[in-house]
């Protein structure tokens, strides 16, 4: 029987669950393993989204198939959140659409609006959905720089000038995972003007939109003018309410974009559960103080990893945003690679992280730490870590 598929074919290896499995393997073993490589939130969401959850979910009538697009309250509290916290004016019927968590948004548009041979513009490095999607769908995938500077517009204009067929679709993630690094509101203006002269589709990645640092709000894509000509936008509740296993996400903006996903996922999913729904719909509604309360947990880590780090030897550059920090290899290390730098330090020093290169060929030389553990283990990691780059 032939199992030579033709998706499977085009996935590389997944070079982070090397390290995931040593790490898997560590704990099994019994060592404390201080884990600082996935992005999962440690927090339990806030009490009142979970009492929401056991309310509806009593409710005889709430088990039966839900809604693929999402009920309708839960669209109007993400209409309301766009409102409150970007001032855009969204229509919960035709310019939203809720997803199972961003990633499953993300591949299922890629389904809806791509075909083979199709070429799409993604960051180097970047999560690997924003290329993996699409490869999965059958286009072919063009890096542009995931760093906001000049160089990424030349890129821009490079890959619109002499790629064959021309791009039709752009994807950007600001805040950036891996690297964290942010834009303003005049670079998603340009944006836009870009994309509507060139005719390309633009997927914008806001996963951390609440993950900001330093007293600057992160922008949507959604603010520009003319944004929802060409653009939809991905947000998630996963990281701001400590929502990550309830799977639940949105994609606003361009109503050609949201009919697409919206009929694809017709066909694959009938939503998700109605009181998973429901208890979104109130953290939306009512979690902005839990929003700003994990921002500032957050804020305190980032600034004890940077500062303790530092200490044991190893400098970060302190993260504008998100739940990361893009480090680069410690200068004796940098030979080795991120891999099989990830892989020792898991090892010597029971430290995880991830390394750079499972985010794209532009992320070899740096590590991502997520800081998803508190303050003590985050000062312990540095302590071990200490130990095991004075043995070097």
């Amino acid at each position: 029987m032939d199992d030579d598929f033709y998706r499977i074919r085009r996935l590389p290896p997944y070079v982070i669950a090397e390290v995931n499995a040593m790490r898997h393997a560590a704990r099994a073993s019994g060592e404390d393993v201080i884990d600082l490589g996935m992005g999962n939130p440690d927090r339990p969401p806030p009490d009142f989204v979970i009492d929401k959850l056991c309310e509806v979910a009593r409710k005889p009538s709430a088990h039966g198939y839900s809604q693929s697009r999402g009920i309708p309250g839960l669209r109007k509290a993400q209409a309301g959140y766009y409102k409150r916290r970007f001032g855009v004016d969204l229509d919960p019927e035709s310019e939203i659409v809720v997803t199972l968590g961003s990633k499953e948004g993300l591949g299922s548009l890629a389904t809806a609006i791509t075909a083979p041979g199709d070429v799409v513009l993604a960051p180097d490095p970047s999560y690997p959905i924003h290329t993996f999607g699409f490869m999965i769908a059958g286009a072919s995938i063009r890096a542009v720089p995931t760093t906001p500077g000049e160089d990424y517009w030349r890129a821009l204009d490079q890959a619109m000038a002499y790629t064959v067929p021309r791009p039709k679709v752009l994807v950007v993630n600001y805040p950036s995972n891996p690297t964290a690094e942010v834009v303003d509101a005049a670079f998603y203006q340009r944006l836009v003007d870009w994309a509507r002269e060139n005719e390309v589709w633009v997927l914008s990645d806001l996963a951390y939109s609440e993950l900001y640092y330093d007293g600057n709000p992160t922008p949507s894509i959604m603010q520009a003018k003319g944004a929802k000509d060409v653009a939809v936008e991905f947000t998630s509740l996963s990281k701001t309410y400590s929502m990550a296993g309830w799977r639940m996400g949105f994609a606003v903006g361009n109503r050609e974009l949201i009919a697409a996903l919206t009929r694809v996922k017709s066909y694959l999913d009938y939503g998700a559960f109605t009181p998973i729904q429901a208890a979104s719909a109130a953290a939306l509604n009512h979690g902005d103080e839990y929003a700003e309360q994990t921002r500032a947990i957050y804020h305190k880590r980032r600034d004890v990893l940077v500062e303790s780090f530092a200490r044991a030897g190893w400098d970060i550059p302190p993260p504008p945003a998100s739940m990361f920090a893009w480090a680069p290899l410690p200068e004796a290390y940098r030979e080795m690679g991120s891999l099989e730098f990830s892989k020792l330090l898991l090892k010597e020093a029971r430290v995880a992280v991830a390394p750079g290169v499972g985010y794209g060929e532009r992320g070899e030389g740096f590590v991502r730490i997520a800081m998803v553990e508190n303050e003590q283990r985050i000062r312990q990691a540095a302590r071990n870590l200490k130990d095991f780059l004075a043995r070097r």
